[in-house]
């Protein structure tokens, strides 16, 4: 039989943007939560390899917190479904930037990005069985010169906690960024484009479950 797209997929992800972005396409989702935080399970180790290049460093995130959701589904006996992960990072001439460990870290990230045109990536991964697809969108994001009290009064807002690049484009940082070139929604955290395309390979696949 088909792949039960029309019954609904698992989303694994607490990021209450790509809730909202699966809405705006009609897309029907449960949420698959793992107990711990994003970077805290013992299953997804975010660390960058040696070398690594951003896009692949995105691509294999989001295939493994897929396959971490996709296990996660099994051992709590839930219907089978597709289960859709995402990871987004931030590079700065090749080098990857991701979310900041503290405030202080996140101010010197807004600095390092201040004026200056940087990569912004994300992976969405989808699996059903033995079968995993992923695809990865890249946007170009400019923000103006920062200053310092601008940096640190956005920075005291909070609104870059968790966020990679520290900032959110769809929040109070839209007012910072002079250009983009590329997804919107990818910028966001989830890309649409390359998602629905994900969607509709399993759609044509044929499914044992």
């Amino acid at each position: 039989m088909i792949a039960p797209i029309e019954r609904g997929i698992y989303l694994a992800s607490r990021s209450p943007r790509r809730r909202e972005l699966l809405s705006q396409i009609g897309v029907r989702f449960h949420l698959l939560l793992f107990r711990s935080r994003p970077g805290e399970d013992p299953e997804v180790d975010e660390t960058p390899l040696e070398g690594e290049a951003p896009g692949a460093y995105v691509e294999r995130m989001a295939r493994a917190k897929a396959d971490a959701g996709w296990r996660r589904m099994l051992q709590r006996n839930l219907p089978h479904a597709p289960v859709l992960a995402a990871d987004t990072t931030v590079a700065l001439e090749g080098r990857i930037i991701g979310k900041p460990g503290g405030r202080e870290q996140a101010a010197e990230m807004l600095a390092a990005l201040s004026g200056r045109t940087h990569e912004v990536l994300t992976a969405a991964a989808l699996k059903y069985g033995d079968w995993i697809e992923a695809a990865v969108s890249r946007s170009e994001v400019r923000l103006k010169p920062l200053s310092e009290e601008e940096i640190r009064l956005y920075v005291a807002t909070g609104e870059c906690d968790d966020k990679a690049g520290a900032y959110a484009i769809q929040g109070r940082a839209a007012r910072f960024v002079v250009e983009l070139r590329g997804s919107y929604s990818g910028v966001m955290g989830l890309p649409l484009y390359e998602t629905s395309l994900l969607l509709d390979k399993l759609r044509e696949r044929r499914s044992p479950y």
